[in-house]
Order: structure tokens, then sequence, then C-alpha cells
């Protein structure tokens, strides 16, 4: 019985991530990024879309409710989106930080 994995072969090292291009606001999601009220998070507003979307589901609403539900759920995605826009930027400019910095590496 042979072994078909070599022993003797160095470890691979993965190579260091980069990130070839910043993430660039559209300017409908630059304008939103002053829109968060202070008490605004990510993950509330998810579940306050979830919500909305679980009402349309079950039927729970009124036709015109719908269309009301489905826009702010609309204007909740884009701010999700933009949120998380400005956080691979802040990613970004860290990574290219620790990357001219090598004896940080």
């Amino acid at each position: 019985m042979t072994n078909s994995s070599n022993a003797s072969e160095p470890a691979t090292v993965p190579e260091p991530v980069t990130i070839s291009q910043p993430v660039t606001l559209s300017p409908d999601q630059a304008s939103l990024q002053t829109a968060f009220p202070p008490d605004w998070n990510y993950e509330g507003t998810v579940a306050e879309v979830e919500a909305i979307i679980n009402r349309i589901e079950l039927g729970e609403l009124e036709l015109a409710e719908v269309f009301d539900q489905f826009t702010t759920a609309v204007e909740q995605l884009r701010r999700c989106e933009t949120f998380l826009a400005r956080q691979q930027q802040q990613v970004d400019l860290l990574i290219e930080t620790l990357l001219d910095e090598p004896e940080l590496l």
C-alpha cells in the first residue's frame, strides 16, 4: 500500500491577500451615508427588512401597504449596502496601510 501524498514536499504558503480596487459609492449611496441616524445599526435594519418580507409573504398587508412597505424595505437595503460599502472602504484602507509598512508584516 503506497501513500499518495509525499511527506517530503515543502508546505505551500498562501499568497497575501490584496484588494485590487477600492469600493466606490454611487451618488445615491454617498447621499445615504449622511442619512444614518445615531441609533442606526445594520443588524436591526436587516431584521426590519426581514419582518417586512414576512408580512408581505403572509398576506398580512393591504395592497397599498405592500407598496409602502416594499419602498421602505428597498430604502433600508440601500442603507445597508451603503454601510457595507463604507466598511469595505475602511478595511481596504487599513490593508493598504499595512502593505505600505513592511516592518509590520
